[in-house]
């Protein structure tokens, strides 16, 4: 079997101009996409829409990764059939060399530190503090290395917090940079949360490297406890979603825990706070760039 990470490729890119970008991605898949990803035309930093999200932008390009010996005439035919569209929307056929991608994304990863205590390094590096909390990370298909405004946010929130003993779920985990975080600043047990099951490996190979993986409890949603409750519930994703999920993460947290959410541009992060205020009380905004991280505490009776 071939090393994946130094294949040869082919990239389809599709502009969601006549069709929504969803209906686009959709029918890449169906014709054999190994991954499709959405991006801005005018290459804005992005997050990955959950399942039925509505991405941010008015124009998105959505690129379908295929084998270099896939017959792209077939694809497009089937892209036709799928979308009920002659002509074929817009598109890009572009190749990717053969190269490995993933060393070449670690050539400009270096260690980070986040907050006093807390550095991302990856696994080929030497930590430059060794006595410091360090998380052992290398870049991968699930998202989460550090380098987002909202990964950072939220890892400099875990350090400035005081985890010892304490519980916590991540919400969207990705690579579970954040889970591991809080398992090796203190946190007592994580459930580490993805609807994707790619990330959920990734975490769980992310957990044994840093030596957390009897801390964290890997599951997609439906696999939660049904009386569970936090100390604190992390989610790094995108507002709509945060919105929809506001009764649910209500529940999940304890009179006196801290809900930490992340993900939100500034320009959303009013209607994501209204949305959370009848159970929760909020301190000042943090703020990266354009992107927002909201912390409160959960009103009610201790128990």
């Amino acid at each position: 079997m071939r090393d994946p990470t130094t294949a040869p490729w082919l990239q389809l890119t599709l502009e969601a101009i006549d069709h929504a970008p969803e209906q686009l991605e959709d029918a890449l898949l169906q014709a054999g996409a190994l991954a499709v990803t959405l991006e801005d035309a005018s290459d804005q930093p992005v997050l990955e829409p959950a399942p039925g999200e509505t991405p941010l932008w008015a124009h998105t390009r959505v690129t379908g990764l295929f084998d270099a010996q896939t017959d792209i005439e077939v694809i497009k035919g089937q892209l036709r059939c799928f979308l009920h569209a002659s002509p074929l929307p817009e598109c890009r056929l572009t190749a990717l060399e053969e190269r490995d991608w993933v060393r070449a994304w670690m050539d400009h990863f270096h260690p980070m530190r986040f907050g006093q205590r807390l550095w991302i390094c990856p696994t080929g590096q030497t930590p430059p503090n060794p006595q410091a909390i360090n998380v052992r990370l290398d870049p991968g298909l699930a998202f989460g290395t550090g380098t987002h405004p909202t990964t950072a946010l939220c890892l400099e929130w875990l350090d400035g917090a005081d985890l010892s003993g304490k519980t916590m779920l991540d919400y969207g985990c990705g690579s579970g940079i954040l889970a591991i975080a809080a398992a090796k600043l203190g946190a007592r047990r994580v459930w580490a949360v993805d609807i994707d099951s790619q990330a959920l490996l990734a975490s769980d190979d992310n957990a044994a490297e840093n030596e957390v993986e009897d801390r964290i409890e890997l599951t997609s949603p439906a696999g939660l406890p049904e009386a569970l409750r936090v100390d604190i519930l992390l989610a790094n994703i995108l507002a709509g979603v945060l919105v929809r999920l506001a009764p649910v993460f209500g529940q999940w947290v304890k009179p006196g825990g801290w809900l930490v959410l992340s993900g939100i541009l500034e320009s959303h992060a009013d209607t994501v706070r209204t949305a959370f205020n009848g159970d929760f009380t909020f301190g000042p905004d943090r703020q990266r760039e354009d992107w927002v991280l909201l912390a409160g505490i959960r009103r009610g009776t201790v128990g």
